[in-house]
């Protein structure tokens, strides 16, 4: 039997609470000069936490993403809020636990807003300390009211809830729609040639997967059978909008150029918040031709070479803008990996030697470890220190915590101050919290892993991904355990009872945070 502390020790411990108002603030002062920089988030899509060089990936290089790593801090235990995107998305932009809000879940293409305009939001704070913000990339998290017309001003969307400038994909590469939209217009649309959407049923005329395989050049494995749009299968079903519609392979080239056009044209008087989120590697896998073969591992891989490469042109444009000693990079994921995510792209026949979740159990939908366990970096020059760093930290807590750093007051959210962690100025970071995958949840604190009994079946068999379900309770030391191994469960009972009761505390308790 592994080696643990001793009880009395760990009970204490996961009782214990180190995060108050009252911590270290940046160089110079919550309100100086020093503490207001530009801060750009890079947010990959089904990222894993062992699929850069910096996280002990061999088969992928990610020389961008590793040099950030090595001029910043890299943190060992950095989570996204969920195993799925759009709820992580919703938790990092609010600083809401994603389970309070009953609909944070996967959204179809044609969502209503997920986010309240009334609501706290970090680009909204931001804006209060003087700053431009703008997102370039994906957004999966609703638009409009209900029933979107995409022929007319899309309303509201993120430019209601903070941000001053958007492009955006509205949901994921894989659903229709498949145009762009800058600040609430689609992009090229022609009068003449209006969209319409639906997630029910198929517009008469329209080809689809499944009645024309003849027009696909990437074929589906499971829920991409719908509209055909350049060759590749979507979930939904699209017509019209033909000059609007983007082109796959170009994507990543395109938001590259938006997001160097936001940082070009930045107010030289005020700092900018620039949220970059990246479509890659989630699927439909399609890098740029001029990437295809970077990896052995196939599209999946070179998909991951070329957001690196578009990670490092960020840097470059930063570089030669003089800002990246005034500019805090932050790095991450919205969730776990997935091989097989509905396409035959050969990412599991290709996947040869390489881990994508590291030494992790589990993947996207799951709420073992590697569901939520992603790379986690922190850079700003000259101000953090390079190293690496063993403290909890969440992405739900950077609202709080460049609340904190940008002096403007914390609204009262699920996020808290962590940023003497995040600036490498204090090795504590979150005591506990709850995680989420498919409106499952658990709770993870110090060395320890709590996940309730769930129902349902314990592999999702169409992503060959173990999702965490058992109708016992499991308890999982993941220092001495990192791949979730051995459930403790019965052995320890009252280090399983503190935590059980820990959990019910938050879980039951609706605090001053529900948003209905």
């Amino acid at each position: 039997m592994p080696a643990f502390p001793q009880l009395p020790a760990i009970l204490c411990l996961v009782v214990a609470s180190s995060c108050s108002g009252d911590l270290p603030q940046a160089a110079g002062g919550a309100n100086s000069d020093a503490s207001r920089p530009n801060i750009v988030i890079i947010y990959a899509d089904d990222l894993g936490f062992g699929d850069t060089g910096a996280y002990g990936a061999t088969e992928i290089q990610t020389p961008h993403i590793d040099s950030l790593a090595a001029g910043g801090l890299r943190f060992t235990r950095g989570y996204a809020s969920s195993a799925t995107c759009t709820p992580s998305r919703y938790a990092l932009l609010t600083g809401q636990y994603p389970w309070r809000k009953e609909k944070a879940r996967i959204l179809p293409g044609n969502a209503p807003l997920l986010i309240d305009t009334a609501q706290a939001t970090l680009p909204g704070l931001l804006r209060q300390a003087g700053y431009r913000t703008g997102i370039v990339g994906k957004w999966h998290l609703g638009l409009g009211t209900g029933a979107v017309d995409w022929n007319q001003a899309i309303r509201p969307g993120p430019n209601e809830v903070g941000f001053e400038e958007s492009f955006i994909l509205a949901a994921t590469q894989d659903r229709v729609p498949t145009v762009y939209i800058r600040n609430g217009q689609v992009v090229g649309l022609e009068p003449d040639d209006p969209i319409q959407v639906s997630y029910e049923e198929n517009f008469p005329g329209e080809p689809t997967a499944l009645d024309h395989p003849e027009l696909v050049k990437m074929g589906w494995d499971h829920g991409h059978n719908n509209s055909i749009v350049n060759g590749i299968p979507r979930i939904g079903f699209m017509k019209g909008g033909q000059a609007a519609r983007w082109v796959d392979e170009d994507m990543a080239d395109t938001f590259l150029k938006e997001a160097q056009v936001f940082i070009r044209e930045r107010d030289p008087e005020a700092p900018f918040f620039l949220f970059y989120s990246l479509q890659q590697p989630h699927v439909p896998r399609t890098p740029h031709p001029r990437f295809v073969g970077a990896t052995d591992l196939g599209p999946r891989g070179d998909a991951i070479f070329e957001a690196d490469w578009c990670i490092g042109q960020i840097l470059a444009t930063l570089q030669d803008e003089g800002l990246l000693t005034n500019t805090l990079v932050i790095f991450s994921s919205d969730n776990g990996p997935v091989l097989n995510d509905g396409y035959l792209d050969q990412a599991v026949e290709r996947n040869g030697g390489h881990s994508p979740w590291g030494p992790y159990r589990g993947g996207k939908y799951s709420l073992f470890e590697a569901g939520t366990r992603v790379p986690f970096i922190v850079s700003w020059p000259g101000t953090i220190a390079p190293g690496v760093s063993d403290a909890m930290v969440s992405q739900i807590d950077l609202l709080a915590s460049l609340a904190h750093l940008t002096g403007v007051p914390d609204p009262g959210t699920d996020s808290q101050n962590i940023w003497p962690a995040l600036s490498g100025r204090s090795d504590a970071g979150r005591e506990h919290m709850v995680l989420e995958a498919t409106s499952r949840t658990a709770f993870r604190t110090r060395d320890w892993v709590y996940i309730p009994p769930q129902s349902g079946p314990p592999v999702a068999k169409n992503v060959n991904i173990e999702l965490g379900n058992a109708a016992a309770p499991q308890l999982y030391h993941l220092e001495s355990d990192p791949g979730q191994t051995r459930n403790l469960a019965e052995e320890l009972p009252q280090i399983r009872d503190s935590l059980m009761r820990q959990y019910q505390e938050i879980i039951s308790s609706p605090g001053t945070h529900q948003i209905p």
